[in-house]
């Protein structure tokens, strides 16, 4: 419904996605409505999983909206290039998607088009979810256009096919799906029609993942098997629940878990259910049987003492069996150190001792390297050092004059330089472009406490923008806007 572009957002030099809606589907009142309820939905959310929207508007009639770029690729190209995929970071990559969903739901928004084209996956493996365009109609019917489902419906619950209101457990049947995906590289489901496929889903069982791979834990079948369950109340309750077992499916302590199945002998219709007589006592029975039944207050209270220990033994063994579980260190070289605090505490670890050093190779506040490393096991609750860049100790200046003073200045800051713009005049350079440098070329500098002042032209070039540019960053400013009229 909209073609979707990279940009640059000048004002805080970042890249930005710009969505902006059709010129053919803009009279569309329904796609309309699409657009406005994902930008709706997105705007709610705060997740570091769910791509943010920075902002909305229309320009001469046409919508459009400013989102976080994500330079990567979707899970559905990642897991094509590189499956077979290692089962540590197919659990990481779960749990991931499974935070953003559980702050979706948190917010009373169902997604309903959970699929691995919707969840994008960065250069460092941080997962996002996108695409919320049918997320808050969850009252209208799934299968009203039939061909609209044809990328969908290989995630589709049954009961979304049968046409009944999505739920929660709708999101968790897909994510049961993805997970599927992300274990054996295919969808449980393929036809020749979307018809064909959703009959699929809510008449035929998901194929076994361990049969095309018995490495696989059978914890772990056992996840897909409950969230991908035909009745939603087999399902797990929330995200969260999911999650939850999810994390622990790779530990050795669930290594003889049997296969997961589901009872449904009892269909839920009354039953009267007699008592029989010998489970009363008989009226007639001797005095002293009646008599023995009875329990003196000193045996109470020895029973009662006896299970207070037995609680505190299960408490400090459910203590120890939690707390001696170990996970895998995940990969966070190359984020700044806040993200990885954020990436460590979702994975159940803290952040240990953090000492700086000077690098050519990691950015300015960017994490070098972590004790213990990537991929090795650490217990749940265990603290993680880390090595942070304090950017070069030395640069050589280059010759920076003429170039653009956007990238220039970027380069500069992940070095550790303190970077001072001041705005000229000019009528011969082009707008953007360096005009001069406090630090002549050659120049060794140290990065502590240095400035590099950069000097760039004033409004006077503003006036030879043209109004396609005006278009593509009136969000930004409304100085070109006045400079443009």
């Amino acid at each position: 419904m909209a073609n979707v572009y990279l940009a640059h957002d000048e004002v805080l030099d970042r890249d930005v996605s710009v969505k902006l809606l059709r010129l053919d589907l803009r009279d569309d009142p329904n796609t309309q409505r699409r657009f406005e309820r994902e930008a709706m939905a997105a705007t709610q959310l705060n997740d570091p999983h769910i791509v943010g929207v920075y902002d909305i508007g229309e320009e001469h009639g046409m919508q459009f909206m400013v989102m976080q770029y994500v330079k990567g690729t979707d899970l559905k190209a990642y897991i094509k290039q590189h499956f077979p995929i290692p089962l540590p970071q197919v659990v990481d990559i779960m749990e991931q998607v499974l935070s953003a969903v559980e702050t979706a739901h948190a917010h009373g928004i169902i997604h309903r088009d959970l699929k691995p084209q919707n969840i994008l996956i960065d250069e460092n493996k941080n997962i996002k979810i996108t695409d919320f365009g049918i997320a808050i109609a969850a009252y209208q019917d799934s299968l009203t256009q039939t061909n609209t489902l044809m990328g969908s419906v290989h995630y589709l619950s049954p009961e979304q096919a049968r046409g009944s209101i999505a739920t929660k457990q709708s999101d968790i049947y897909s994510l049961g799906i993805i997970l599927y995906e992300l274990l054996t590289g295919t969808v449980p489901f393929e036809g020749e029609t979307a018809v064909s496929i959703a009959l699929k889903h809510f008449r035929d069982e998901i194929p076994s993942v361990r049969n095309k791979n018995r490495a696989i834990p059978q914890a772990l079948e056992n996840v897909v098997i409950k969230a991908t369950a035909k009745d939603p109340a087999d399902r797990y309750s929330s995200a969260k629940e999911m999650a939850d077992d999810l994390r622990t499916s790779l530990d050795h302590s669930r290594d003889n878990e049997p296969r997961l199945t589901f009872n449904h002998d009892d269909d839920g219709e009354t039953k009267v259910i007699e008592l029989h007589h010998d489970a009363k006592p008989s009226k007639e029975e001797p005095k002293e049987n009646h008599e023995e039944q009875k329990q003196p207050k000193r045996s109470h209270k020895i029973t009662i003492a006896i299970s207070s220990v037995v609680v505190l033994i299960a408490a400090a063994f459910g203590g120890w069996w939690y707390f001696g579980r170990t996970v895998v260190t995940p990969d966070i070289d190359g984020k700044s150190a806040t993200q990885a605090e954020r990436v460590l505490n979702a994975h159940h670890l803290q952040v240990g001792k953090i000492t700086h050093q000077n690098s050519s190779t990691y950015g300015k506040n960017q994490v070098i390297s972590s004790s213990p490393d990537a991929s090795s096991k650490a217990r749940i609750g265990s603290r993680v050092n880390l090595v942070v860049s304090s950017g070069v100790t030395k640069w050589t200046m280059a010759d920076y004059v003429g170039s653009d003073y956007d990238s220039v200045a970027s380069n500069l800051r992940d070095k550790g330089f303190k970077v001072e713009k001041k705005t000229v005049y000019s009528d011969k350079v082009e707008p953007g472009q360096i005009i001069k440098q406090n630090y002549a070329k050659g120049k060794v500098v140290k990065t502590a406490n240095q400035t590099v002042l950069k000097f760039r032209p004033g409004r006077n070039q503003l006036r030879f923008l043209t109004l396609k540019v005006k278009i593509l960053v009136r969000f930004k400013t409304s100085l070109i806007r006045t400079s443009c009229s």
